[in-house]
């Protein structure tokens, strides 16, 4: 028999077989049944961070997330959320998001809010979790928080920053005895959009050797339109011969917006400029009594002693002192 109807031949008898065995055992040749299929991968795509309600002690942070996916479906999927603080590490809030089985490919939103207090700075730490295992995470660094300003302080008001106009302008308004009474006016500006309202300009005068307040007052500032500049001023009535530091600060419902500072040197032997540092120097706290009772103290000219004298000692003293000596010599040279 040629060798080519051989091979022929027990090919023929191999598919004979092949086909004689699939139908004698069920899925040989068909195709296997649907089984369990290996989850699609899930990770931390992106993380944007927003302030959110701000109040005077916290503030809500934002957190807006897309979790990229791929492949098969990717059942019980979550994303914790959570805020450490940056310099203790200490966990300060958590929240976690079920996002259960996750089908579609591509990116997926998750959002979260976490209230932390509102000073300081924050490690965010986002973490994606699959069948309560971790598989991604992302951590985003935020610093700052007190400069974010309270929802009933939000205010375009500020004061002036001018090179012509100055922030405070200290002139003296009259002068009686040891008294100097000083108009202290204050340049406000709104540079935003809408009018403002519910200001207030509080004005203190320092004594700038002692730190003590020697005046103050408080002024309420009317609706500021926008763009316009305004002067908040009043007098404050201080001693004479003294240098006062003299500070403004802007207040919005009791909340501090703005600050400014000046100085008005009412002592003729020397002066003193806004961001001079303090000095030791002598000073008398009575001339900054509340009650004003009592005789007006002695002031030293500054760079002088005072001389100090005791009652019923003097001339007498001294001679006596002198014929002491003289006969305490006497013994010893006698001795």
């Amino acid at each position: 028999m040629p060798r080519e109807q051989l091979f022929a031949g027990a090919a023929a008898a191999v598919l004979v077989v092949a086909a004689l065995s699939a139908l004698a055992v069920p899925g040989v040749v068909a195709p296997p049944d649907d089984g369990p299929t290996r989850p699609g991968p899930v990770r931390v795509a992106e993380v944007a961070v927003t302030p959110g309600d701000v109040g005077g002690a916290t503030a809500e942070l934002r957190l807006l997330t897309r979790i990229d996916h791929r492949g098969n479906p990717t059942p019980n999927v979550t994303v914790r959320f959570r805020a450490y603080d940056a310099e203790s590490g200490l966990l300060r809030a958590e929240e976690t998001v079920d996002l259960g089985t996750v089908t579609d490919d591509g990116s997926v939103p998750v959002n979260a809010s976490l209230r932390v207090p509102r000073e300081g700075g924050y490690v965010l730490e986002t973490t994606v979790f699959r069948g309560g295992e971790r598989v991604d995470r992302h951590r985003t660094e935020v610093s700052g928080m007190r400069a974010l300003t309270p929802a009933y302080a939000r205010t375009d008001v500020r004061f002036t920053e001018s090179a012509a106009i100055p922030s405070l302008a200290v002139s003296v308004e009259s002068v009686s005895g040891d008294s100097t009474t000083l108009r202290v006016a204050a340049s406000l500006t709104n540079t935003g959009d809408e009018p403002s309202g519910d200001l207030r300009v509080e004005l203190i005068l320092r004594q700038a050797e002692s730190n003590l307040v020697a005046g103050r007052t408080t002024v309420d500032v009317g609706a500021i339109r926008p763009g316009r500049t305004a002067d908040a001023a009043a007098t404050v009535t201080v001693p004479s011969d003294y240098n006062y530091y003299v500070d403004a600060v802007l207040y919005k419902d009791g909340v501090i917006i703005d600050t400014a500072r000046s100085v008005a040197n009412l002592d003729p032997t020397r002066t003193i400029s806004a961001n001079e540092t303090q000095q030791d120097v002598e000073f008398n706290v009575g001339d900054f009594a509340e009650d004003g009772g009592g005789a007006a103290p002695t002031r030293t000219p500054h760079g002088t002693a005072a001389a100090t004298q005791t009652p019923g000692f003097g001339v007498a003293v001294a001679v006596v002192a002198l014929l002491g000596a003289a006969l305490l010599a006497r013994r010893s040279t006698h001795d």
